[in-house]
């Protein structure tokens, strides 16, 4: 199993690459950002089917459905959370003035900076869980003060303006003042510069490491199964670019997002620190997650419904 998903993974990551190289940079369209975000979550719930049938057949009815269950909730809440990467992505593109046709480029290898991390900190967790037990709650903890943080400060705007990575950055490397095309770093008389394209994915890469440090104790609330762990993370990391394109014009839509987002983080870390008494349902912590991310979807549409009517 973990060997053919491999395998899966690298196949689609390549054709994802080989189109890339063949359009070169271009803008992703609506249309296009559609269709991969359809075929990624398609993709994911033919795994969720293909899993369900697997373990239907080898270890019965019971584990498959349970098993089944815990991936499909556990996808659904790591693409909840994901969410605020595109917060994340729109305010970076914005700050450096991103030119549409390179984001592309830039959110690739974002992604496969992603997968890497993820596995290492599934895998260290997974470590950590079975040497150390009470380290779930200290995730639940971090979790629960995590969310009531983003629900306090939601309606604040990050900035970059002051931020100690990117001002290190700027003071240890030669920065050029404008783009060369899609590149990271020219050569100049053999000196190297680097492009503030590099900036930028240096940045994409520093925020999922902010983000992994949410989502992945956050999925442990719902399963311990370090194979279930892995590919629901990972179906949400695939997805996210084309999602990103989908929704990066309509950010400003969803802005009570967070809150739902916030909610969603109390809810697991409050799960985390009271399972020795009281064991919450996977199928109700499904639940949760779908309707407070319904719920703050419809309530940021429809406190914006003037912004798509002008």
């Amino acid at each position: 199993m973990w060997s053919g998903f491999g395998l899966f993974v690298v196949a689609m990551l390549s054709i994802d690459m080989f189109a890339l190289d063949r359009k070169g940079a271009h803008k992703v369209s609506t249309k296009e950002a559609l269709t991969w975000s359809f075929i990624w979550f398609l993709l994911a719930l033919l795994f969720g089917v293909a899993l369900w049938a697997w373990l239907d057949y080898t270890s019965g009815r019971a584990i498959a459905d349970a098993k089944t269950m815990e991936y499909l909730t556990g996808y659904l809440l790591e693409k909840t959370l994901a969410m605020d990467n595109i917060f994340v992505f729109v305010m970076l593109f914005s700050y450096f003035a991103v030119p549409s046709e390179y984001q592309k480029r830039v959110l690739v290898y974002g992604v496969l900076g992603a997968i890497v991390l993820r596995a290492l900190m599934i895998l260290l967790g997974v470590w950590l869980i079975a040497e150390f037990h009470w380290v779930l709650y200290g995730f639940g903890a971090f979790l629960l003060i995590t969310g009531i943080k983003m629900f306090v400060f939601a309606n604040q705007e990050p900035s970059l303006t002051q931020n100690p990575l990117l001002s290190w950055l700027r003071r240890h490397l030669r920065i050029t003042d404008s783009y060369h095309g899609d590149k990271f770093w020219i050569m100049e008389r053999g000196v190297r510069w680097f492009t503030p394209m590099f900036l930028v994915l240096v940045l994409v890469e520093f925020s999922d490491v902010i983000f992994a440090m949410d989502s992945i104790p956050a999925i442990f609330a719902i399963t311990n199964d370090p194979f279930i762990v892995f590919t629901s993370n990972i179906f949400a990391i695939l997805g996210l670019r084309a999602l990103y394109f989908l929704l990066a014009d309509m950010a400003d839509r969803f802005h009570l997002l967070k809150y739902g987002l916030a909610v969603v983080l109390m809810f697991v870390g409050t799960k985390m620190l009271i399972v020795e008494w009281f064991k919450i349902p996977v199928a109700i912590s499904l639940a949760v997650v779908i309707a407070m991310l319904g719920i703050s979807i419809l309530l940021s549409l429809k406190s914006t419904r003037h912004i798509s009517s002008k």
